[in-house]
């Protein structure tokens, strides 16, 4: 890192509201119907997979797009149903009764840690998520990829679901080979087929085939087989989407009476927690992609998701967050503001009103496939080899957390996670007054704003620094001087590349100064990095006489 300057060329903001939605429609209809096409069958999938009815998917997606997009806090996220809560979605059904019933306990679970999700958003918790490791969240996404593989393998293969009942992610496992063997044959023709359009497709290098989305290629490509083959008349009833009386099912479903036991309230903390995270996460990404380099009000954000939430789940929809590949596509179709949710939540409302018969004929084959297909994504072998080039501690972090999402559940999983990171860092010499203190010396000289950061600077106190950082006023030079640190972790370096970034942007100048005397864990530019033991120096007090705290 070194001294920037701010670049000159800056991009015309697109309005926002009714003059932005007349100004961008051609751009954010268009957007919002590819959007959709995305968004009908992995809404189904993913709430089929959470054992909820499958179209209580598309109503979550609906109300993310017709009612929060109002609210949100950021321009380009699609609010949905997403395959990272699925995993916590399924096992909270089965836990507290399965079935329908276990349907309606499960969103009485999410209305309240809906409610939450507006009251710590209100509380401007949206900066939690910086608490968290990045190895660690990196981890447990990697482990819902293999959770939902796990289970949708068997799926694909035309295997009963109620045969899988009650088997964890390490026995769905050991029984691929078995449902290899057994496989339903026309069924599985199509989910595989499926599985080749989404895996191949992306390798083709034309440009008009990579505008068109794979999942609509698949739909173009399943329900034709589906009805060739006759599946409706031949084929059990798991084998193709169950709609039913849509309509009708939009009531007041959510059921309250297990708000007494510990399994509703372990839930409840599990959806507020991961469901926060994950949004949070893909909102700060997003930010990223964002041509206009908007910056999300990620408190807000929170706010109107929980209010989504809640309202989604009283009236029978599946959890929903700011979900990170349909966001992601949005702006690669060129989407320019909220109205392209919008769009995209109106096509569902309307699939719903005119196509049900169709719907009803896509194989749960296909939809598997999509899921497999996330999961890959998630879990990918390029997911763990960029790990581990980042340094063999992250990897330790991020396998950690794999090993026990996978044995036992999310929340155990990130602990696990968080719990590693820092016995690492106290055997790099943080101090445990350090884990959760920002130490630093700050003075402001005429137009520059100097800080000596002192000691550890780390996950577990980057709020601490985040909160100093953001009063610092745009148009000036900053210097960060990490002479007197010892330690700087993976998730600081992320965020002090991301700030030094975002503030030349807004015309200022950082240089970061002092790195000379660490010793990165690894050749990654980011890598996290200790101070030479030969090197470290006393520290120097502040104007005070000690450090500063935050």
């Amino acid at each position: 890192m070194s001294s920037a300057t701010a670049s000159t060329t800056k991009l015309t903001v697109p309005k926002d509201g009714l003059s932005g939605m007349l100004e961008n429609f051609r751009y954010d209809f268009m957007a919002g119907f590819f959007v959709f096409l995305l968004a009908l069958p992995l809404s189904l999938g993913i709430a089929k997979a959470g054992d909820f009815p499958p179209a209580m998917g598309v109503l979550t997606a609906m109300i993310g797009g017709l009612v929060v997009a109002f609210f949100a806090g950021s321009q380009l996220t699609i609010k949905g149903p997403a395959a990272g809560l699925i995993t916590i979605v399924a096992g909270c059904v089965a836990e507290v009764g399965g079935g329908p019933e276990g349907w309606k306990m499960a969103l009485g679970v999410m209305v309240v840690a809906g409610a939450l999700q507006v009251v710590i958003g209100f509380m401007r918790a949206g900066s939690l998520s910086d608490f968290f490791p990045l190895s660690a969240v990196h981890g447990m996404l990697a482990a819902i990829g293999l959770i939902i593989i796990s289970k949708q393998a068997h799926i694909l293969l035309g295997i009963d679901p109620a045969t899988l009942a009650g088997m964890g992610p390490v026995k769905l496992y050991a029984h691929i080979p078995h449902s290899i063997m057994n496989p339903n044959v026309p069924v599985a023709i199509v989910g595989i087929l499926s599985l080749v359009v989404l895996f191949g497709l992306p390798k083709i290098k034309s440009p008009l085939v990579k505008k068109i989305p794979a999942p609509m290629v698949v739909l173009l490509i399943a329900i034709p087989a589906a009805m060739a083959l006759d599946f409706k008349g031949t084929q059990p009833a798991h084998i193709l989407v169950h709609i039913g009386d849509f309509w009708k099912e939009i009531a007041f479903n959510a059921d309250f009476s297990q708000i007494g036991t510990g399994a509703f309230w372990k839930y409840v903390i599990m959806f507020l927690l991961v469901g926060s995270l994950e949004s949070c996460l893909t909102v700060k990404a997003v930010d990223s992609l964002d041509p206009w380099r908007r910056q999300s009000n990620f408190n807000k954000d929170l706010i109107a998701v929980g209010a989504g939430n809640t309202l989604a789940a009283v009236v029978g929809g599946s959890p929903m967050i700011s979900e990170v590949a349909r966001s992601s596509a949005n702006v690669g179709f060129g989407a320019r503001t909220r109205w392209a949710n919008f769009f995209h939540g109106l096509c569902l409302f309307v699939s719903m009103l005119f196509l049900i018969p169709v719907i009803e004929m896509i194989p749960n084959a296909a939809l598997a496939a999509m899921l497999i297909f996330v999961g890959y994504r998630l879990a990918s072998p390029h997911e763990f080899f960029k790990t581990y080039k980042i340094g063999s501690e992250q990897l330790t972090i991020f396998l950690v957390t794999i090993a026990v999402t996978v044995a036992t559940d999310l929340l155990m999983g990130i602990g696990a996670g968080i719990l590693v990171k820092f016995v690492f860092h106290i055997v790099n010499g943080a101090s445990l007054g350090n884990l959760f203190s920002a130490r630093y010396q700050l003075k402001q000289t005429g137009n520059q704003y100097y800080m000596n950061v002192q000691d550890a600077a780390i996950f577990s106190n980057l709020i601490g620094f985040k909160k100093v950082l953001a009063k610092f006023e745009p148009k000036k030079e900053v210097v960060l001087d990490f002479s007197q640190a010892t330690l700087v972790d993976h998730t600081f370096m992320e965020f002090l590349e991301h700030f030094e970034e975002q503030y030349v942007e807004k015309g200022g100048a950082v240089t970061v100064t002092g790195f000379e005397r660490f010793q990165p864990f690894s050749a990654h530019p980011l890598a996290g990095r200790k101070a030479k033991k030969e090197k470290v120096s006393a520290t120097t007090p502040s104007l005070d006489g000690s450090p500063s705290r935050e």
